[in-house]
């Protein structure tokens, strides 16, 4: 195989993925509830582990700066370590929901897998408090986080830097277009 020939089917399934069924419908659901969250005063709450917590900070920081939509994330190391020694690791988000959600937030788990323990028990304790919850996953179809979505975003894909990329269009996406802009100063 030529790199020419790989490289086509490696962005094949970006194309594939990037409006796969469905996905116009999520964007447009998620983007009506940060409306609602925008318009109460509540908040984003973001997490994930390894790059989708990075993605997961890169939103909080967009959805405040440009979409004027309160949003904070979990990845404090000092917020991390503190809660998953008290808790497990496999709780440090759902403790921290505990902690800063409030009726009216809605939280944002990031996880290619969706099998992640930490953010599927986020999600299970987020539901318990009302928490709407909003999903970006890969992998299987039947992954546990899926599941538990009020607003789902799934790509069929194992291949983790792809479906991480879809993540971050996926989730900037929605920021643009709280701007109602494709491109706009961000000073």
């Amino acid at each position: 195989m030529t790199w020419h020939a790989w490289l086509d089917d490696y962005y094949d399934l970006y194309q594939k993925g990037l409006v796969s069924p469905g996905i116009k419908e999520s964007l447009v659901a998620f983007h009506e509830l940060c409306l609602e969250v925008r318009a109460s005063g509540n908040k984003l709450m973001l997490a994930g582990n390894g790059a989708s917590a990075s993605i997961a900070s890169h939103g909080a920081v967009d959805f405040t700066k440009q979409g004027r939509t309160r949003a904070v994330d979990f990845n404090e190391p000092n917020l991390i370590t503190c809660l998953s020694n008290d808790y497990g690791y496999e709780n440090f988000m759902a403790k921290a929901v505990e902690f800063y959600g409030e009726e009216g937030d809605v939280l944002v788990l990031i996880s290619v897998s969706g099998n992640s323990k930490n953010a599927v028990n986020a999600a299970k304790y987020a539901k318990t408090r009302g928490i709407k919850v909003v999903t970006f996953t890969g992998s299987a179809p039947d992954n546990a986080l899926r599941a538990l979505a009020d607003i789902d975003f799934w790509i069929g894909s194992r291949a983790y830097n792809v479906v991480e990329g879809l993540h971050m269009i996926w989730l900037t996406t929605v920021v643009d277009m709280l701007v109602g802009k494709h491109e706009y100063s961000v000073t």
